[in-house]
């Protein structure tokens, strides 16, 4: 599966350690070629000789040892990378990726690598939720780094929580979704719609909600990552575009419908994250409201529904939508898949801590149209956005053999 990839994986200091050597090994089974580098202080876990036999190549474990495979060895492990993996990453490792800090082999490689970096954080459940250690993690997600999130259960140290580090098999799935990047969506169109809209009241007011933008941001750019075309539709957000992906940028729930009409004959695929504002007023005031000692009702009427005209239409596409509810979540989302045609729903509660508009993680649950779902533990929005592709691709790998 993996025949011809260079992984370049790091290892540091934490007990998780003896778990990648099992990690390794599956790479190894797949055909990649993995190059083990390792801190000081991982070596306290795990011997180098243990790696080097899994891995068929000597360990790199010295930033000023003489060089043998390259000149530099830092800079030709990081240009030989197709992806790089640090498994487990501490707290401190982290820490010093987030601050730009290179005083090993390691984060000097790291700093010079070209390729996706996959980290995957294991640690105290204290420490990973100290403050301080999610700024690091938030920081490194806006950079464009990858994270396969801990595992919640009890831990070595005697404490329960999250902290674990995630589960092999969870953390080969990743990196091979991310190897796959470039190739696996290759000359499909997707239509992904992000953000809030806003209908104005006056001049001066209108309605809206707080969607932030950054779940569609997110699916954009994990779908240009894997070679889409992607067409992204946004309502007013505080987001630089992504690279490489064509916005159009709307403002009402009308302009929305009519920007997404267009686009749609040529989609494969429609991600339709955008929170749409379902009323808008029935008239708007030319003039600012002045405020007044009385009561003021305001007229709504119903904006086009967006994703239900989506269903309709729909022939070859695949149709993702969202649900962000406060209760009955499954239910309320169930239904809406059901009403409106779609092939998968991703729900979520806006009551959970970590999930909704404005955080830079989510929790989200997914629905099948076959009646299947998935619960998802809290992630950052980048690899929730990378689960969600996942899973449209294996919905439109059975649509191939229909």
């Amino acid at each position: 599966m993996l025949t011809g990839k260079r992984i370049v994986l790091g290892v540091t200091g934490g007990i998780a350690a003896y778990k990648t050597v099992e990690l390794c090994r599956l790479f190894v089974k797949s055909g990649a070629q993995v190059r083990v580098i390792m801190t000081e202080a991982s070596k306290r876990f795990v011997t180098p000789l243990t790696f080097q036999t899994v891995s068929g190549h000597a360990v790199y474990d010295d930033l000023f040892s003489a060089a043998t495979r390259y000149s530099v060895e830092h800079i030709g492990l990081a240009k030989e990378a197709d992806l790089f993996i640090i498994a487990p990453a501490t707290a401190n490792c982290i820490g010093k990726i987030a601050g730009g800090i290179a005083d090993d082999l390691l984060t000097t490689s790291v700093m010079a690598a070209c390729s996706p970096v996959l980290l995957v954080p294991a640690m105290n459940v204290r420490m990973y939720e100290n403050p301080v250690t999610q700024g690091n993690l938030n920081k490194l997600v806006s950079l464009g780094y990858h994270f396969v999130p801990p595992a919640e259960g009890d831990l070595v140290c005697g404490d329960t929580g999250r902290g674990r580090m995630a589960d092999v098999q969870d953390i080969y799935t990743a990196a091979a979704a991310l190897l796959s990047a470039g190739t696996r969506w290759q000359g499909k169109n997707f239509l992904i719609t992000a953000g809030p809209t806003r209908e104005a009241l006056d001049p001066v007011r209108y309605l809206t909600n707080h969607s932030s933008g950054k779940m569609g941001y997110a699916l954009a750019r994990a779908a240009v990552e894997q070679g889409a075309d992607v067409t992204l539709i946004s309502g007013p957000v505080n987001l630089s575009h992504p690279p490489g992906v064509r916005v159009i940028s709307v403002t009402t729930a009308s302009e929305m419908y009519q920007a997404v009409l267009a686009a749609y004959p040529k989609a494969d695929v429609v991600i339709k994250a955008a929170a749409v504002t379902d009323y808008r007023p029935a008239s708007i005031s030319g003039q600012k409201i002045k405020k007044t000692t009385d009561d003021m009702t305001i007229s709504l009427v119903k904006n086009p529904d967006i994703l239900a005209e989506l269903g309709k239409r729909k022939e070859k596409q695949i149709l993702v939508g969202f649900a962000a509810e406060t209760t009955d979540v499954f239910e309320n989302a169930a239904d809406k898949l059901s009403r409106k045609n779609l092939d998968m729903i991703v729900a979520n509660d806006l009551t959970e801590p970590g999930a909704g508009f404005t955080s830079d993680t989510n929790i989200v649950r997914l629905i099948f149209k076959t009646g299947q779902d998935k619960q998802l533990p809290l992630m950052s929005k980048q690899d929730v956005a990378q689960r969600i592709l996942d899973e449209i691709w294996l919905i439109y790998s059975a649509k191939q053999k229909e």
